[in-house]
């Protein structure tokens, strides 16, 4: 609850500041396209101009908090796949990242997409796991640069190179992904790889990417509260968001902290490197079409939009969302039609199927 109000408050000196000085198989064999909702979109929008100047200075662009690294304002987000299976547990990496999206894969199983907004500050990740079509898709609604390590040989493979989206592949390169030596040998080898932070910057430049945000984006995923929330709708202590019945995170909210602990299918969710229970000021979860692809094994997710809940600060609401194409952010909405205003802080983004549970207490 301090982070909160000290980073509220730095936010309104700042605005007041700015008002007055004016304004376990990879790869797959590969097999033909098929046919989907993102094939068939609108042709994606690339974003091509630099941004001019879309942040108050020294705030973090996807969590609303104060203290960001200022050589940082207006350059773009990274996001990076990560493994969720039980035997790779734990990751590391993954309690730095501002925005956490978790999705079913095949098989009943999920993957993480963890995203930083400060490209030269990512840590250490692990493990890097492969591409599947709608991570891409989100990653273009905040204008990010995508990191995976290889990808199915069907629609994700399509996707990738049908959207341009500009990316790093780990199964290509030869500096930046590694196996950790301390899982080698403990771990099956697909459970060993991590993206090394510290070479991020260099490989971008290498590449040629541009850096700064684009104008076609806002500069921030999600507005921010000026003031602490609490959805009045429904108490909600507790949320459980039901994947299948082997993965699922439960989400229980501390009080003291302001923010809710994860647990990974009934087991504290934790970070390899620090210790640290996993932990979102808010969770959003998003309801959506989802099921399985005419080869029944890969996934076909909708991201056009649905229903959903909001949970923060012990309360919770349903939502609207919606994501106009394949290069448009996610937007929230409330039961008035506005635009939702989240909380200062991190967030946690799972995507579900319509007919999934979501238990609140």
């Amino acid at each position: 609850m301090f982070k909160k109000l000290y980073c509220l408050a730095a936010v309104l000196a700042l605005m007041a500041g700015a008002a007055g000085c004016n304004k376990k198989s990879e790869p797959l064999s590969e097999r033909p396209a098929e046919t989907t909702r993102a094939a068939t979109q609108a042709p994606t929008e690339t974003p091509t101009e630099a941004s001019t100047d879309k942040s108050i200075k020294g705030i973090n662009p996807l969590t609303g908090e104060s203290g960001y690294n200022e050589s940082a304002d207006g350059k773009r987000p990274v996001s990076v796949m990560v493994n969720n299976l039980k035997d790779a547990l734990p990751q590391y990496g993954v309690e730095q990242a501002d925005i956490i999206f978790e999705v079913p894969v095949e098989g009943g199983i999920t993957r993480l997409m963890a995203v930083y907004a400060d490209y030269t500050a990512v840590p250490d990740v692990c493990s890097v796991r492969s591409c599947r079509y709608y991570y891409p898709l989100l990653s273009l609604g905040m204008d990010a640069i995508y990191c995976h390590w290889g990808s199915d040989q069907t629609i994700a493979l399509e996707t990738l190179e049908r959207t341009k989206i500009d990316h790093i592949d780990g199964g290509y390169e030869k500096t930046m992904f590694y196996r950790d030596p301390e899982r080698v040998g403990k771990y099956d080898s697909e459970h060993t790889g991590y993206l090394k932070g510290s070479e991020l910057p260099a490989k971008i430049e290498e590449k040629g990417f541009r850096t700064d945000v684009s104008d076609f984006y806002k500069g921030t995923l999600f507005e921010f509260s000026q003031e602490d929330y609490v959805p009045a709708e429904m108490t909600a202590s507790e949320v459980e968001v039901k994947f299948s019945d082997f993965y699922y995170s439960t989400f229980k909210y501390n009080e003291r902290e302001g923010a809710y602990n994860k647990l990974h299918s009934g087991k504290n969710h934790i970070d390899g490197k620090t210790g640290n229970v996993l932990s979102f000021e808010n969770v959003i979860v998003l309801q959506s079409d989802i099921h399985p692809r005419a080869d029944g094994y890969l996934m076909d997710v909708a991201l056009d939009g649905g229903s959903g809940y909001y949970f923060t600060m012990g309360g919770g609401q349903k939502i609207t969302w919606k994501k106009k194409t394949e290069s448009s952010p996610i937007e929230l909405f409330g039961a008035d039609g506005n635009e939702l205003e989240l909380n200062i802080g991190e967030s946690y983004i799972g995507i579900i199927g319509a007919e999934k549970p979501v238990t609140i207490e």
